[in-house]
């Protein structure tokens, strides 16, 4: 069986032919054919070694965490799936510490510890081989009708975490906060951010995107596309922004960039909630005026918080979802995906970028 990994040892990335094929060896288990793995700035720091680490035992790490699978088959113990069944592979697996509360909730996107393993991350391979087994319970089932387009559930997870945890937040106020229409910005326009536009968008939200490129541009027309507006960074000031937008009780950051955060976050308006996603890279050291930024918070009742990973709650959410952005927008959804690559060309897309989401098609 064939596998996509890099060998930090070397910093090269190669095909391994001889990837042992999983079997299952607990009745719970659930024997996946992958169909498709997406790919991701994270995939593409793992390849320039920033960070990722292999299991132990191997020299290398098989990349690929947004995966997309068919049901071969499943242990004797599961009823949730059956095969030909299509289903998403969750990313983040438990630490094992007793005291942390949270990876005992089955929430390890809450882990305490720092502890965790992650598919194609931290200390387990990745999702970008022919076959893998996982236990039922971290798989989500995905309706036939999805098969195109399945693969962009886990990007989109972590809009809804954000927007999950963004609800429970916002229950702070005194009166029903989706009782009335909200500005939206999202800052990005890669993959993460243009499905946080459209889980905006489906929530009622006047959504905004700001993002680097000029139009016309792929990523702009799928913004108008759902009833959103498309700024560029090159042509539009963050104050000229405010001022076409207005008051922002939303800003959902999806780019990393911490220069940009800041600037957006002192624009946050009144009782605003500044969600970041973002993970920035190592650019050294940047200069806030911080005693501006607190103040803000302080005399206008903001909040900013951070997300990462997802729960299955948000994995659930996110299939229901993008079966509801299918129905709305789907030429808009499948527009997403911008290019597809054999397993035997994956160091391309991981390597140079192009487009908005580019995937590994493995099976069909």
């Amino acid at each position: 069986m064939r596998a996509a990994a890099v060998f930090p040892a070397t910093k090269t990335l190669g095909i391994v032919p001889d990837f042992p094929e999983p079997r299952i060896t607990s009745p719970k288990g659930v024997k996946l054919r992958i169909l498709q793995v997406g790919v991701c700035g994270t995939d593409r720091e793992i390849a320039s070694f920033v960070y990722g680490t292999p299991p132990e035992g191997y020299e290398y790490l098989v990349l690929g965490h947004e995966a997309f699978g068919e049901v071969v088959e499943v242990g004797a113990a599961v009823t949730e799936f059956r095969p030909g069944d299509l289903a998403i592979p969750m990313v983040r697996r438990p630490c094992v510490a007793p005291e942390c509360v949270a990876c005992r909730m089955d929430r390890s996107d809450f882990c305490m510890t720092a502890e965790y393993t992650e598919r194609g991350i931290m200390r387990l391979h990745g999702f970008m081989t022919e076959y893998v087994v996982e236990e039922a319970r971290y798989l989500s089932p995905v309706p036939a009708s999805l098969r195109e387009v399945g693969v962009l559930v886990e990007p989109l997870t972590i809009a809804e975490k954000a927007l999950l945890e963004a609800v429970r937040v916002q229950s702070r106020l005194p009166w029903d906060f989706a009782a009335y229409e909200h500005q939206a910005v999202v800052l990005g326009a890669g993959p993460v951010g243009l499905l946080g536009a459209m889980a905006l968008r489906h929530r009622g939200y006047a959504v905004t995107v700001y993002s680097l490129d000029r139009e016309p541009n792929r990523a702009a027309d799928i913004v108008q596309a759902i009833g959103g507006k498309y700024y560029s960074s090159q042509d539009v000031t963050v104050e000229q922004l405010v001022a076409a937008v207005g008051a922002i009780d939303l800003v959902y950051e999806a780019t990393g960039a911490a220069n940009l955060a800041f600037e957006v976050l002192r624009a946050l308006g009144p009782n605003g909630l500044f969600v970041l996603t973002g993970v920035p890279g190592r650019h050294g050291t940047t200069e806030f005026d911080t005693d501006a930024i607190l103040l803000n918070m302080v005399l206008k009742n903001q909040c900013l918080l951070g997300t990462v990973n997802a729960g299955k709650d948000a994995f659930e959410l996110a299939v229901a979802d993008l079966a509801a952005f299918d129905g709305k927008w789907p030429a808009a959804l499948r527009g997403l995906i911008t290019g597809r690559f054999a397993m035997e060309d994956f160091a391309e897309p991981v390597l140079r970028p192009a487009g908005i989401k580019n995937i590994i098609e493995i099976g069909r």
